[in-house]
């Protein structure tokens, strides 16, 4: 069986504080990433989730603990660059991210980094762009495109450096719903036809449920982590660390709560209109 492409074990973090026992943001946190699985990370603010996120690729070291990266333990200073290469990070604002006045050069700029040959950054630029559907526009100015595709762009960019995991810290929270909607679509597609692995950090129940798996955070711990069917199910305990759930599980709970018997797993909108339409059949 192939190690996870990312491992924490006991992973301890608090930020720089002017009290004398800082509090901590990740407490004894353990967790494993496999090659090639789709992993969701979902929490409300405050949680850990995006501090979890800088600690895959070595933006934050560990205060205690240890964090793994396709076996590289991330403290060591010489391993940097390889740890980069294995893990490409997007974050929440795509104008952070690109660079480039033109979209095919910024897509170029981090291979060029790197120290890739011209012709393979072209071959690169061209592959990266079209994975997710934005080679028509590389020759188009970044900022003209909307929130959606500048994020697409970003996306891009990581992907020219060939990282064999992406992990998203919030990729959609500053777009519109068809940004959001485009974006999703362009991460299934590079899990399920790449192979690439990918951490999605969010706050979107709806986003999350599209996961092949779901770690849910609360207080710089994991309380949850299992297929979103399943985590879903928990609405009580969900509820209890601040969080929703998805809209079709909130009215298939309500309406058991009522005395229906109808399950808790439906998780898309025509899944929860065939359980209704079952219980009324009969």
């Amino acid at each position: 069986m192939s190690q996870p492409i990312l491992k924490t074990e006991s992973l301890t973090f608090s930020y720089p504080s002017e009290e004398s026992v800082p509090k901590a943001v990740l407490d004894g946190l353990s967790v494993e990433i496999d090659p090639g699985s789709f992993v969701a990370v979902l929490g409300h603010n405050g949680s850990g989730k995006s501090t979890l996120a800088k600690h895959f690729n070595a933006i934050l070291l560990p205060s205690g603990g240890t964090v793994w990266v396709d076996g590289i333990d991330t403290t060591d200073e010489q391993r940097l660059l390889d740890i980069r290469r294995v893990v490409g990070m997007v974050f929440q604002n795509p104008d952070n991210q690109i660079v480039a006045n033109v979209v095919e050069e910024d897509c170029a700029f981090g291979p060029e980094n790197l120290g890739v040959e011209p012709r393979e950054i072209r071959q690169r630029v061209d592959d990266a762009l079209k994975a997710v559907g934005m080679y028509h526009l590389r020759e188009h100015a970044p900022h003209l495109l909307s929130g959606g595709q500048k994020q697409r762009v970003a996306i891009a960019g990581v992907l020219a450096m060939k990282p064999r995991c992406v992990v998203l810290d919030e990729p959609t929270a500053m777009l519109d719903p068809i940004g959001r909607k485009e974006v999703m679509e362009t991460v299934k597609r590079l899990n399920r036809e790449n192979g690439v692995t990918v951490v999605l950090i969010t706050h979107h129940m709806d986003e999350a449920a599209q996961a092949d798996r779901l770690i849910v955070m609360s207080d710089g711990k994991i309380i949850a982590d299992g297929p979103p069917r399943e985590v879903f199910q928990d609405v009580e305990g969900l509820k209890a660390a601040g969080l929703t759930v998805p809209e079709t599980v909130e009215l298939l709970y309500e309406l058991r709560r009522e005395g229906l018997d109808l399950p808790l797993d439906a998780l898309s909108d025509e899944e929860c209109a065939k359980a209704i339409y079952a219980l009324l059949s009969k």
